[in-house]
């Protein structure tokens, strides 16, 4: 029996001010005591709002995610901020490794794997995130770039520990482009992650292993996306910024 689950994780990237990210909080944890949704919701908050969402959240309905960590325990280190840190707001998860940190802060596998590590220590969930630029989907290097991108940050983890992991690739060609890959491209993607899981920790792991999709996951492709048989959820960018556009993703299992 797979204890695999389904998940909706909004990132909200840096938008929204304290206030504004608390009102949002506070209006979806609303809208979600009202419905019966069969999928885990998460948010990905900016870190100064952590503390504060997770106090108006029902944590049945809602888990709260950092979108980054340190990749040191603590020190002088200026302006970083630690797993352990995130791990006492209450926040339970933390993306890791997204394609904006990966492209514009220069994060390295040996720095993701760092970072995963410290995550684990602390109790967090790491949403990892792996995908390919359009030159590389382009160039058909798509598949190799995934699996090393897992091989070098993840693939030394043990298999209890790999188990706390939730995927989350990205056709980095498709986040806020409006560009989506097609149900079939996410499934393709999804099942062979899942194959080169199998490889390295067996069955049992790949088959419990939630990977979600992101990239220009809506309300209007959620349904068909969600419904192949190896994408379990989405990573959700701009339209987890407003309840009516994040609640019908949500709404799509």
């Amino acid at each position: 029996m797979s204890m695999r689950k389904n998940i909706v994780a909004g990132n909200w990237k840096m938008n929204k001010n304290l206030q504004e990210g608390i009102a949002l909080a506070k209006e979806l944890n609303e809208a979600l005591k009202e419905k019966s949704v069969h999928c885990d919701v998460i948010i990905g908050t900016p870190f100064i709002h952590l503390a504060s969402v997770v106090d108006v959240v029902d944590s049945n309905h809602i888990g709260v995610a950092a979108q980054n960590c340190a990749d040191k325990a603590a020190g002088a280190y200026t302006g970083e901020v630690s797993a352990a840190m995130v791990a006492s707001t209450g926040a339970k998860y933390v993306i890791l490794g997204h394609s904006e940190r990966r492209a514009y802060y220069h994060e390295t596998p040996e720095i993701l794997k760092e970072k995963v590590l410290l995550a684990l220590a602390n109790g967090l969930t790491p949403i990892f995130c792996i995908g390919e630029v359009l030159e590389e989907r382009v160039s058909g290097k798509h598949f190799e770039v995934v699996k090393s991108q897992m091989e070098a940050s993840l693939f030394d983890l043990p298999a209890n520990d790999f188990g706390k992991i939730i995927l989350a690739y990205e056709p980095v060609w498709a986040i806020g482009t409006g560009k989506t890959a097609t149900a079939a491209q996410a499934q393709e993607m999804h099942a062979f992650i899942r194959e080169a899981l199998t490889g390295k920790y067996g069955a049992a792991v790949a088959g419990n292993a939630s990977i979600l999709y992101g990239g220009s996951c809506n309300a209007a492709n959620a349904k068909e996306l969600f419904s192949n048989p190896d994408v379990d959820g989405g990573l959700i960018g701009g339209a987890s910024l407003s309840v009516d556009k994040f609640m019908p993703i949500i709404e799509a299992f």
